[in-house]
């Protein structure tokens, strides 16, 4: 009678073709021995598979925590989202409505530095501060944006805009405010910050994109 040679794989492939083995088994079972993950005695099957269900538990709540987490700060940026927007509606003076976005978005949202500017406003409204001169480079940037940047300050001209004129700046946000599907940018908000990571590349812009959108609409009754 010949014998088949066999691997750890063929026995993997029976055990699997064949779960009710050991029930068959029982006494093998019993004497099967494995090495403690996290020892060199040796440890039964049973408590093996216990330590792998235990394992995969853990691996499982540290997830269901990391969901957790990230629920409970989008629901805080809804919240702030909710009461920003609330006070850009009720704001019934338009010559306060600039001062209303930026003051929301540094104390509602704690950005620490941020500035706005806006051009092609209705003459009623270019003796605001946000409508100082701009530079054609940072209306350019602007219209070139599709969506918010997010990253290091390399020399933005409108980090210029920021305290210190950006000198304490090492991340930065920029926002283009657009009237509806208009191409064309009439604004530019900058968000920035002294921790390089507040806005760091490759972060996520869905909600930024949301508080431009929103910017700009009610902006919008400002420009021509």
């Amino acid at each position: 009678m010949t014998r088949h040679s066999c691997d750890a794989d063929d026995v993997a492939h029976y055990l699997h073709e064949n779960p009710d083995f050991f029930e068959s088994h029982v006494d093998l079972l019993a004497t099967v021995t494995v090495p403690h993950p996290h020892g060199g005695r040796a440890i039964s099957l049973h408590e093996r598979q216990l330590e792998v269900l235990r394992e995969k538990l853990r691996s499982y709540e540290m997830k269901l925590a990391e969901l957790v987490r990230i629920g409970q700060e989008n629901d805080d940026l809804a919240e702030k989202l909710h009461r920003w927007t609330r006070q850009l509606l009720l704001c019934g003076e338009p010559q306060r409505l600039a001062e209303v976005v930026v003051d929301g978005l540094r104390t509602i949202f704690c950005v620490p530095q941020v500035a706005m500017r806006l051009w092609g406003l209705r003459d009623e409204h270019v003796g605001l501060e946000c409508a100082q001169p701009v530079a054609v480079d940072a209306i350019t940037l602007a219209n070139s944006m599709k969506q918010p940047f997010c990253g290091p300050n390399s020399d933005f001209h409108a980090a210029t805009w920021l305290p210190e004129g950006g000198a304490l700046t090492h991340s930065i946000a920029l926002l283009p405010l657009r009237k509806g599907v208009d191409p064309k940018a009439f604004g530019l908000i900058v968000l920035g910050s002294a921790d390089p990571e507040r806005f760091r590349s490759g972060m996520g812009t869905a909600f930024l994109e949301r508080i431009g959108g929103i910017a700009g609409a009610a902006l919008s009754r400002l420009a021509e």
